[in-house]
């Protein structure tokens, strides 16, 4: 059995605790029912979906790399039942019921992930055990109750999400200095390495072609007269429908390179910590954790006891550029490693292990979207802004109902058929990026000194639209 070339991804890739099978490229053209170009989460449980509903369907999956290479093998760990879009914004622009619609199709998506990992005998470590997001200054105890408060506008209940005074937040997590924090359930921690290569076994297990080393070159339309087609190295894919699926790495296509901004997310895991550290840390379910700092961060406690911490910070590259290089910088992991101490100060000698990352997608508006223009048999979903675990569980099945124009509650939700406007040419897009990062690092860190909210980050969530 041939030895793991990916293991240096990430943790994920390290502990996937099976053995590596690659699979072959595709050796010439191919006519098929659907072909879904990228093997991540999306291209996955939409071949899922589809297999599902129609096992006679010929379905197959082009990967550049291999399943799960990219951030469906890299990120946090969060199933989770966060959108990119605030309920907010969605009831702003479709109405209050879509934007209810929309937040419950979300938690039925984290409970979903569960039950197909398990049917398909899946062991991912899932782990229900909910969020919990930590206050850590008065700036950050205003925003929490903001939050709670905004939640009870939008219907959510005490069950949903709530607010826990410094007692009971210090009795789920044993952080430094928390004032307060507040607790949803609607997250399971889970190992997205295995995920991801299980559901490419699965999806093959249906029937469906999954071809590795194989770079979609471009994606061409269909009219009345000529189906779509995908154009590789290997040979020409033809089908009734395209789906796009590659998230981060969209602006490689020639026809999308401002459709979103591939944005760095970076991340550290410890080695594995004793219980003396866990008696005192807790999150003894497997809570998912983070703080209310502008510039995010997210972690949780693995199932083999240790923390995979993560956060943004890392500069957006010119051009949307993505390179492998691009998937380490040391400044962004030791402040990674060093905000972990600040949290937990017994850290200060853990070994950290694996140092990673990499890019995810970032619509201009950011708010998530899928879709299927169908006189063009093209389809697409993505631009998750880093929750994509969950919801790329969701956009698979509302991918599947679409090209099987199946009318289902799905179909209807206000994320379908949205069109994102495109990001500005270069060099304004590298300009507006990076100073969205430099201002939320300036806001952090003026609320640290002063204690009251930044200006700053009220400008910058203006500017977004949130």
């Amino acid at each position: 059995m041939p030895d793991n070339p990916y293991r240096h991804l990430s943790l994920w890739w390290d502990t996937l605790g099976s053995p590596f099978v690659p699979r072959a490229a595709l050796p010439g053209d191919l006519d098929v029912d659907v072909v879904i170009v990228g093997g991540g989460f999306t291209g996955l449980w939409t071949a899922h979906s589809l297999a599902v509903a129609d096992p006679s369907l010929r379905i197959a999956v082009l990967e550049k790399e291999t399943a799960g290479f990219g951030a469906s093998g890299r990120n946090g760990g969060w199933c989770s039942a966060l959108f990119a879009a605030s309920d907010e914004r969605i009831a702003r622009d479709h109405g209050h019921q879509a934007a209810l619609d929309m937040r419950r199709a979300m938690r039925a998506s984290v409970d979903e992930v569960g039950r197909a990992a398990l049917a398909e005998g899946i062991n991912c470590d899932f782990d229900k055990g909910g969020t919990v997001v930590v206050a850590r200054s008065p700036a950050q105890l205003a925003r929490a109750h903001a939050e709670v408060a905004a939640a009870r506008t939008m219907g959510a209940s005490e069950e949903d999400l709530c607010w826990l005074d410094r007692t009971q937040a210090q009795a789920l997590i044993g952080a430094e200095g928390v004032l307060g924090a507040t607790y949803t359930p609607h997250c399971a921690a889970l190992h997205p390495g295995r995920l991801a290569r299980g559901l490419a076994d699965a999806v093959e297990r249906r029937g469906v072609s999954i071809f590795e080393r194989t770079t979609a070159r471009s994606i061409e339309s269909g009219g009345s007269r000529t189906r779509p087609r995908v154009d590789t190295a290997g040979g020409t894919v033809r089908a009734d429908v395209v789906v796009r699926a590659v998230e981060g790495w969209t602006p490689s296509l020639p026809t999308q390179r401002r459709a979103l901004a591939p944005v760095y997310s970076l991340m550290v895991a410890t080695e594995p910590l004793d219980e003396d550290f866990w008696a005192t840390a807790g999150l003894s379910r497997r809570e998912t954790f983070a703080d209310y700092r502008h510039m995010i961060i997210y972690g949780q406690r693995t199932a083999d006891g240790r923390l995979a911490f993560g956060g943004r910070g890392a500069p957006y590259h010119f051009g949307s550029s993505v390179r492998p290089a691009f998937d380490r910088a040391p400044r962004v992991h030791a402040a990674l490693r060093q905000t972990l101490i600040e949290l937990f100060p017994a850290l200060a000698q853990a070994a950290i292990t694996h140092c990673w990352g990499g890019p995810l997608g970032v619509p201009r508006d950011w708010f998530s979207s899928v879709g299927l223009e169908r006189h063009r048999g093209l389809a697409w979903a993505g631009g998750y802004v880093g929750d994509g675990v969950s919801t790329t569980n969701l956009a698979g099945r509302t991918l599947a109902d679409l090209i099987l124009d199946r009318k289902t509650d799905l179909v209807e939700l206000p994320w379908v058929g949205h069109s994102s406007p495109d990001w500005e040419p270069e060099p304004l897009r590298w300009l507006g990026v990076n100073a969205g990062l430099w201002t939320m690092t300036m806001a952090d860190r003026a609320e640290a000194r002063t204690g009251r909210p930044s200006w700053l980050a009220g400008r910058m969530e203006r500017v977004l639209g949130h």
